[in-house]
């Protein structure tokens, strides 16, 4: 018996959706019906079970298209996603006081966000390391003969926010699995210039659809697209995918001076990394479903294939989970990002207090203060349940709980 729903109306194609046991808002419907009016949706759309909605498309979606790409559908974090290594390390190792770790990640590695009226952004580095210059090299390349196109993307945050976390929801983690082995786990994406480069070409699109008079048969002005050959197409194809690249070794960077900061603070030389998964979830690329050769953007979503390892978080207070892809065609290979959100940022701050945050983190070393109650674990789905909807579209690996959490 087949485990997704479809929703569907007349004039459009189907909504295949994972979300048995889970809720999905009223909003995130609508909008997944907008999006699956357009024509060159192929096939049918495929929704995980963290389903929310989203700015420009619905988060926890998989968009499969013929001939076109929606710039905001990848969105603005463009290459968002997550790193995880299992150390050589267990929980034998790890004091019994967690804070000096915390406090020494959070020292080696840039994070959050200072107004530009207060001063120099703690959020970017001020003089790189060596592995950021390294991995700068392998980028810069490509991002010279982006910014020969568009020289805008210079006056951006790019090399100075490689190896960098910024804020909201991402995330470094020290996780222990079910045999006490440590793991380093963390979330973000191409940070400024992945921002820069989102935005502009989303104005962009919009600008083609107005003048080609397209706008006012779109569903959503938030759905306005490239179409395949245009030299905006070509342009935004190989500007995301040299922000994918960013993101992927912006996570690499972190990673490096993640451990290297656990290293010191324990006095231990040299810690192995006996696996490592590096995976995007928020991107698009061409991808073979179906027999045929297309374009699947995943917003908030993860790759999938049979025996691909992937990677599920939780909430801060919540666990995670390690996965291997079953390859499930009619998911597009798909699995979700993560537990999704019940509830707005906003609505968190407000329904939430200080206490209720410091009672919901109480085995877990990090920040309990009010910038960060709308991460409250209670402001997300029930990781269980949302592991339990897509069960056959992964299956689990390793369980991790984590011990230290920073937050950007």
């Amino acid at each position: 018996m087949r485990q997704y729903e479809v929703l569907k109306t007349e004039n459009t194609k189907p909504i295949k959706m994972w979300t048995k046991g889970v809720p999905v808002e009223l909003e995130a419907k609508e909008q997944l019906l907008k999006l699956a009016q357009l024509p060159f949706i192929f096939k049918h759309i495929a929704v995980m079970p963290d389903v929310h909605v989203g700015k420009g498309s619905t988060i926890g979606s998989v968009i499969p298209t013929i001939g076109a790409i929606i710039p905001a559908a990848v969105g603005v974090d463009i290459g968002c996603g997550m790193m995880a290594v299992q150390t050589s390390l267990t929980n034998a190792d790890l004091p019994d006081n967690l804070a000096p770790l915390r406090l020494a990640i959070e020292k080696a590695v840039p994070h959050g966000l200072t107004p530009k009226k207060i001063g120099r952004d703690q959020g970017s580095w001020q003089n790189p390391p060596l592995i950021v210059d390294q991995y700068w090299q392998q980028l810069l390349p490509e991002f010279e003969k982006l910014t020969e196109k568009y020289p805008r993307f210079l006056n951006t945050n790019n090399y100075h926010h490689l190896g960098t976390l910024g804020t909201g929801n991402h995330f470094i983690e020290i996780c222990l699995d079910e045999a006490d082995r440590v793991w380093i786990m963390l979330h973000s994406g191409s940070r400024g210039v992945g921002n820069a480069i989102g935005e502009y070409f989303i104005n962009v699109a919009k600008q083609d659809m107005a003048t080609y008079l397209i706008d006012n048969f779109l569903p959503s002005k938030d759905l306005a697209y490239f179409v395949e050959g245009t030299k905006h197409f070509n342009d935004y194809l190989m500007a995301v995918n040299w922000a994918q690249e960013f993101a992927r070794l912006n996570r690499e960077a972190m990673m490096h001076n993640t451990i290297k900061a656990i290293g010191n603070t324990l006095n231990i030389e040299y810690i192995s990394r006996l696996q490592a998964v590096n995976c995007h979830h928020n991107y698009v690329q061409r991808e073979h479903h179906f027999g045929h050769n297309i374009f699947v953007t995943r917003k908030g979503a993860v790759s999938a294939r049979k025996g691909e390892l992937g990677i599920i978080p939780g909430s801060m207070g919540a666990k995670s989970y390690i996965v291997r892809g079953l390859g499930n065609e009619e998911s597009f290979c798909s699995c979700s990002h993560g537990a999704g959100r019940v509830m707005s940022r906003t609505e968190a701050k407000k329904k939430f207090t200080i206490e209720d945050q410091i009672k919901a983190t109480a085995h877990v070393e990090c920040r309990k203060d009010a910038d960060v109650i709308d991460e409250i674990p209670m402001a997300y789905k029930d990781i269980d349940a949302v592991m339990t909807a897509q069960n056959e579209l992964v299956e689990i690996v390793h369980q991790l709980r984590q011990v230290v959490c920073v937050k950007g």
